[in-house]
């Protein structure tokens, strides 16, 4: 018996598990900001309308899926994307959904 984690699919976890970080609005919208610059948690808190709680609860899901990273500013932690992979990554993938969208709204 084959399973995920050993079978012809296992290349495809980690796949799964970024694409997975990323199947949630509010983690886009961090994701998103985080392509311009970093940010502290207060400042996507206020951006996007979030506790800051919640935003952290993200920003972990997105460090466990090593799409972002946490580094000390001072006496507090400045969240920024791991690598110009991630802002290719995300930034296609939203290009392509709003052009889809485009496509729907004219048709």
């Amino acid at each position: 018996m084959t399973t995920e984690a050993t079978g012809p699919l296992s290349p495809y976890l980690g796949v799964a598990r970024l694409f997975g970080a990323l199947a949630n609005p509010a983690r886009c919208a961090i994701v998103e900001r985080l392509t311009v610059e970093p940010r502290f948690v207060g400042e996507l808190s206020q951006e996007l309308g979030l506790s800051q709680p919640l935003v952290s609860q993200h920003l972990k899901v997105l460090r466990e899926a090593h799409l972002v990273e946490g580094f000390r500013d001072g006496r507090v932690t400045r969240y920024r994307l791991l690598d110009e992979h991630v802002a290719h990554i995300f930034l296609d993938a939203h290009q392509h959904t709003k052009e889809h969208h485009d496509d729907h709204c004219t048709h």
